[in-house]
């Protein structure tokens, strides 16, 4: 798929689900939940035991409509296992020039983390399509529009602390969209198998950022 394309589906919704659990148990039923609620870009983090094969599960169910990529990616093996496995997008919670040119390479999206202008216009310069703004609770959405006033073109997502209450506060200041993990995917619905109590966090965010534009 050509990138410029894959971007605007990406984005599309302005929403990205971070699913990071202690197993693999849920894996395929949380993200069942999160799509049915409107969310269509989901992001399965490396820490969570079998996020490689949810990945290859995710591309298999459902196609086109959903993208999907893979997070917490450390180095260009780790890069190259999750775009074997069909990840269309790679998340970092760093910067690392190896897993933004084993991304593009491998025709995914490269999503390295940063926190000061000096990382993001690194990153950035080394070819990141977005940068992860992480971790964003410790800054606000005021910091999203401070950077972008020196650096309108960059594209930056924020990630940590995002919710339903300051979702629309991030967009508003800048940011092309925002990733939202323990806020959306709760550990305690997860482990009570309450996919409705998932969905209806999904469709919360998602009104969210549609009232927001």
């Amino acid at each position: 798929m050509d990138r410029d394309l894959l971007l605007r589906r990406a984005l599309a919704g302005r929403l990205v689900a971070i699913v990071r659990l202690r197993d693999a148990t849920a894996l395929r039923e949380v993200a069942a939940a999160l799509v049915e609620g409107g969310i269509m870009t989901l992001e399965f983090t490396l820490t969570t035991p079998g996020a490689i094969e949810a990945i290859e599960r995710c591309r298999a169910r459902f196609g086109e409509a959903v993208v999907v990529g893979a997070g917490t990616v450390l180095d260009a093996e780790a890069a190259r296992r999750c775009l074997a496995a069909g990840a269309q997008f790679l998340v970092s919670p760093g910067f690392d020039p190896d897993v933004i040119a084993a991304a593009r390479a491998g025709g995914a999206l490269a999503m390295p983390g940063a926190m000061t202008p000096t990382e993001i216009v690194t990153a950035w310069r080394a070819g990141a399509d977005v940068v992860k703004v992480f971790p964003a609770r410790s800054l606000g959405p005021r910091y999203i529009a401070d950077v972008l006033a020196p650096l309108p073109d960059v594209l930056l997502m924020p990630t940590g602390g995002v919710d339903a209450t300051n979702a629309a506060d991030y967009l508003r200041a800048g940011a092309v969209g925002v990733a939202v993990g323990g806020n959306l995917v709760d550990p305690a619905a997860v482990a009570r198998a309450d996919w409705a109590a998932l969905t209806a966090r999904a469709r919360a965010l998602v009104d969210a950022v549609a009232r927001q534009e």
